[in-house]
């Protein structure tokens, strides 16, 4: 069986802190984050308790594409990709908010609006909607950036009120958003899907504004097949998505859903090699591209020598 990578402990020459994400493992140096994306997998806040060989490469990789190719209309964190699993580059000042965007009535918006809502962080939402139906134009609802507990919405209002962001900060920040949005749109429909909602993070250094974190992965985004969308809609049919329900589904056919005294089911090599099919099967349909399986020998180590040698040379 492949190796995978559940965590990282170095210590590097100038590092002056560590931070463990759920997923991630962050080493932070003054004007630097060296970002090792582990093969952790996190489903209702919960870590599960194995690792998922590639699924790190996977994310990293996706992520590493998208902000390349965007590049051209915002500047992001990004100096180098040394290693499958790692992402290097600016130590950002993070904004206290993430930009989530919707182009269709899906997930927490459509919870709201079922639940009779028409307002969502200070922006109304049309009457006579179905769920899964796109909006007028896409709608951006951000949310707070909680250092611990859930992430809350709030309006653009309250965002200025509050003095979280600057008004001249936050134009910036929507305009930014919207043609970050329309360019993954677009990416996705050459690939035959919708990308539906997404959310984006940007930071500050320097005095300058950068677009940082992953963006457009399928932990960070929801897709639809366009095969068979009209028709499901036409229907009332749930839309076929790309993303990873299918590990939440998996959990809760087995009789977890985070809750107080369940157990995470127990996750044999099959399922893992199957949550890994899955997530590799994600990479080559988002990217187009065949997804080339890194040497998982010796992976920390791996790991380790290329964030070295990125060091030693920069």
């Amino acid at each position: 069986m492949n190796q995978a990578i559940k965590e990282t402990r170095f210590q590097f020459p100038g590092q002056i802190d560590f931070y463990k994400g759920k997923v991630r493992d962050v080493y932070i140096f003054e004007k630097e984050l060296v970002v090792v994306a582990s093969d952790r997998i996190s489903a209702f806040d919960v870590v599960l308790p194995r690792a998922i060989p590639f699924k790190g490469q996977v994310l990293n990789q996706i992520a590493a594409k998208f902000l390349a190719s965007t590049a051209d209309i915002v500047p992001n964190w990004v100096a180098s990709t040394p290693d499958p699993n790692v992402t290097i580059g600016k130590r950002c000042e993070p904004f206290k908010v993430e930009m989530v965007i919707r182009g269709y009535l899906s997930g927490h918006a459509a919870r709201e609006y079922k639940a009779g809502k028409r307002l969502i962080c200070g922006v109304p939402m049309p009457e006579g909607m179905r769920e899964n139906d796109p909006f007028p134009t896409p709608i951006i609802t951000p949310t707070t950036k909680a250092s611990e507990g859930h992430d809350e919405d709030i309006s653009r209002e309250d965002i200025l009120r509050k003095g979280i962001v600057s008004e001249e900060d936050y134009v910036v920040l929507e305009k930014y958003t919207r043609a970050l949005f329309q360019r993954g749109q677009e990416m996705a429909a050459e690939k035959g899907l919708i990308l539906v909602d997404t959310k984006y993070e940007f930071g500050k250094q320097d005095g300058k504004i950068y677009l940082i974190d992953e963006i457009h992965t399928p932990d960070s985004s929801r897709y639809f097949y366009a095969d068979g969308y009209e028709e499901n809609q036409q229907k009332g049919l749930p839309q076929r998505q790309l993303s990873k329900e299918f590990v939440r589904q998996w959990l809760i056919e087995n009789g977890f859903q985070g809750k107080e005294g369940q157990q995470v089911p127990e996750m044999t090599d099959e399922i893992v090699d199957s949550i890994s099919d899955r997530y590799i099967e994600l990479f080559e349909k988002i990217t187009g591209e065949k997804f080339q399986k890194a040497n998982t020998n010796h992976i920390e180590e791996r790991i380790e020598k290329a964030i070295l040698n990125y060091l030693s040379e920069n």
